[in-house]
């Protein structure tokens, strides 16, 4: 047991460290999930936190691909075995999940799990989560020791989440006096140049007739001012970070904003992410802006029954592409500001974009960022 105790203060050291890289409450959870199918070297092991919708708040699995998640659906309801687990808030260890009455089913594409072992996470009565596997690598499924092994680990990932808790709400409060600070920034010096350029316009129309030289130096100011205003106005937009960016990164957040749409609209919506790597603030925020404009058009004006997002990296730089099946438009036909704002974005950072449509054929927004 020694050993086994060892490798278990290994695992809780992991997820520990997790919270002092600063990693979001998403990565820690994949790190304790990781740990604890290494730990009892299972083939499946996940963990979900209860929100208060019936839902999970968060839900993260090793041993599922990518692809499965997205042929599965969307994140499991408070049902079934975990529902039951939530409510009664004891260890569960079953030689086939299949066979105990409160299991209910799995949607189509899930994969079949057998021999089962789920704990929950507690804090004090308070249930924090729920961590299971199912399907032991090594014969006969789990063992009471097996129990009492993953029981001792739960106690010490509680520690691990509720410190990534606290750390992201004190990061979250931190971002929130950043916002009301850049609030004060923004009356005191954009509105200020407001005001100024709207005394110049007024000047310069008193003057059109009587004075068409002055009136042409007050024109010149005017767009000076307005270069002014616009210039910090970007600024402090792309200061005002969302804070799913902070918590969950790009990929997420956007994997997150896409299982939304698919909830909300008739239409099949869908997100593939390969490896990308970091990029900078600034151009996270632009990309994901971009996204949810180009998901925005294609539900709203296109007509379409599938839409599709994806995040690549090819030769150095980050793809988005945004494409549906809808009615598609000539090139050149007029489509409101939402392509000329997300053209402007992306050039801000350095970025391209391009539009491929026609009529009947649906359309595609491609954006690249060098990463």
């Amino acid at each position: 047991m020694t050993a086994d105790r060892d490798e278990i203060l290994q695992a809780v050291s992991s997820a520990v460290l997790a919270v002092t890289r600063h990693l979001s409450v998403r990565e820690v959870l994949q790190v304790i999930v990781r740990s604890a199918q290494r730990l009892l070297d299972a083939r499946y092991a996940a963990l979900g936190v209860p929100d208060e919708d019936g839902s999970f708040a968060e839900f993260v699995a090793e041993g599922i691909t990518d692809k499965q998640w997205d042929a599965i659906g969307p994140l499991p309801r408070q049902h079934g075995m975990l529902g039951a687990m939530l409510r009664d808030g004891v260890p569960v260890r079953l030689p086939d999940l299949r066979d105990d009455e409160r299991f209910e089913y799995w949607p189509k594409a899930h994969p079949v799990m057998k021999d089962f072992l789920g704990v929950p996470i507690l804090d004090g009565r308070e249930t924090l989560g729920i961590i299971f596997l199912a399907n032991k690598r090594t014969p006969g499924g789990f063992t009471q020791a097996d129990q009492e092994l993953l029981t001792l680990f739960a106690a010490h990932a509680a520690i691990a989440l509720t410190n990534a808790r606290l750390y992201e709400r004190g990061r979250e409060l931190a971002m929130l006096e950043e916002r009301n600070r850049m609030a004060r920034e923004l009356h005191d010096a954009v509105t200020q140049k407001l005001f100024s350029l709207r005394l110049t316009a007024q000047a310069a129309a008193a003057l059109v007739q009587s004075a068409p030289d002055k009136a042409a130096a007050e024109l010149e100011r005017v767009q000076r001012l307005a270069g002014e205003a616009l210039a910090e106005l970007r600024a402090v937009i792309v200061e005002l970070r969302p804070a799913e960016l902070d918590r969950h990164g790009l990929s997420e957040t956007l994997r997150k904003h896409v299982r939304l749409l698919d909830r909300l609209h008739p239409a099949s919506i869908t997100y593939e992410c390969a490896e990308v790597p970091p990029l900078g603030s600034e151009s996270e925020v632009v990309v994901l802006r971009v996204a949810q404009e180009a998901l925005h058009n294609a539900l709203r004006h296109s007509g379409a029954s599938e839409v599709s997002a994806k995040l690549s990296h090819e030769e150095g730089r980050l793809v988005l592409t945004v494409r549906d099946n809808g009615s598609g438009f000539e090139h050149g036909e007029t489509r409101g500001l939402g392509l000329v704002s997300m053209r402007d974005r992306a050039g801000a950072v350095g970025g391209r974009m391009s539009v491929d449509s026609a009529p009947g054929r649906g359309t595609t927004v491609r954006v690249e960022v060098d990463v």
